[in-house]
């Protein structure tokens, strides 16, 4: 029997991740939420710094074209948050093919996302998913040597059967060694903030606020219009502390003490000892700096998933309660270190009818650090509410599906020439 070395990317274990292609999995962590009300609406907002009150206070969000509160978007989706598996006997019967990680000790970034939305989530719904791996690409990594894309897709329904979602993530993967061996981001200085930089932030935090009941119409709207800026940081362990709260800890399952007993004897290569010999997960890189350095960054650095809930942040704050988040396109070029600020900025760069005569506007985003560097270059599309065309539709799935299973098929059809 061969040996797959642990932290290397070889030709075997390459081929070892894309004989998963396509078989639909059961997620390797229970969902953070499993009949989110509004008092995970309210906890999902509050982790990325979100006070709209559409999400957050039942009595505002009675008088809004939606009668009744809903989750914010960022809810539908981000991996563990909510979902039971839906898969049939056969698949379930598949799951042994998916055992052990083919790349494990491998590191994994979160690199690039696309979601979108196809109706509202309201309170106190058991949510299903479907999951599966659907494209692997292998190639160089300017980061670390090799380098490996692993893109999986996930589609959300109700338990009454309403289709609520899809998202379509790539994580990439880098050797540890070889990332510290390239030392790329030993150039990185995260200067201190003295009180003028800090005043200058709590400014800008002072003069933002949801543009909520007032309609941000479509005929209104005209290619160039800005879109924030919108200001998240200076990042601190804090902020990563309440993200957790209200976002959970990711498909690794972390836990404390007993249960980080339970998930090491399940996963335990994704615990390394610390330096009172302790075994810690390896997640700690987002608030351990020795760690941290150690996968060949300076210091502790954000979530992507952050960045993305960031983004949307910026475009329901933009677009106003009565528009409809439709597309989110995300890549994730630079880490976003503690100590360092990102502004999220854009403009519209287009005006058009879409699918079914739906007023759309498409958006340019991007998150950029205090040193100038663009850290997420994303793009929207969001529909608005028309003097002439009237209220905003959602969309629906695509194929106008009426099932998960359909919803998720079409779901990957559409995202596949992202994979090349």
């Amino acid at each position: 029997m061969s040996v797959v070395a642990t932290g290397t990317i070889t030709d075997e274990g390459v081929g070892r991740l894309r004989a998963r292609i396509g078989i639909p999995q059961v997620y390797p962590a229970r969902p953070h939420y499993r009949r989110p009300g509004e008092d995970a609406f309210r906890h999902v907002a509050w982790s990325y710094g979100d006070d709209n009150p559409l999400w957050s206070d039942p009595a505002y969000a009675v008088g809004t074209r939606w009668k009744g509160p809903i989750a914010p978007p960022v809810l539908v989706g981000g991996d563990a948050l909510i979902g039971e598996d839906a898969l049939s006997d056969a698949e379930m019967a598949r799951q042994d093919e998916l055992r052990g990680d083919p790349l494990r000790g491998v590191h994994a970034f979160y690199a690039a996302s696309e979601r979108e939305w196809w109706a509202p989530l309201t309170p106190g719904h058991e949510i299903r998913r479907r999951t599966a791996l659907v494209g692997v690409v292998d190639g160089a990594s300017e980061f670390g040597g090799r380098g490996v894309q692993e893109w999986t897709a996930q589609a959300f329904e109700t338990g009454s059967g309403t289709l609520l979602g899809a998202q379509y993530r790539m994580m990439y993967r880098t050797e540890r060694r070889k990332a510290r061996e390239r030392g790329k981001y030993d150039g990185v200085v995260i200067e201190p903030w003295d009180e003028e930089g800090i005043a200058a932030i709590d400014a800008a935090y002072a003069a933002e606020a949801p543009r909520g009941a007032d309609p941000r119409w479509w005929e209104d709207v005209a290619v160039g219009d800005p879109v924030g800026p919108l200001v998240k940081g200076p990042l601190t362990v804090t902020d990563m502390v309440c993200w957790h709260v209200g976002m959970g800890m990711g498909m690794y399952s972390v836990a404390p003490l007993r249960l980080a007993h339970r998930n090491r004897q399940r996963i335990p290569r994704f615990y390394h000892r610390d330096e009172l010999g302790v075994p810690d997960a390896m997640q700690r890189v987002h608030w351990d700096p020795a760690f941290a350095r150690r996968s060949g960054n300076p210091t502790t650095f954000d979530y992507g998933r952050m960045r993305e809930t960031w983004l949307i942040h910026a475009c329901t704050d933009w677009m106003g309660d009565d528009a409809w988040l439709w597309r989110l396109r995300v890549e994730f070029r630079r880490f976003n270190y503690v100590g360092d600020v990102q502004w999220v900025e854009g403009e519209v760069t287009r005006r058009h009818l879409a699918e079914g005569g739906r007023p759309a506007v498409d958006l340019e985003l991007r998150t950029r650090n205090q040193r100038g560097e663009v850290t997420s270059p994303a793009s929207a599309t969001i529909l608005l509410p028309s003097r002439e065309h009237g209220p905003v539709r959602p969309p629906g799935p695509p194929r106008g599906a009426t099932t998960l299973e359909a919803a998720f098929d079409a779901t990957i059809d559409r995202f596949a020439p992202e994979l090349g």
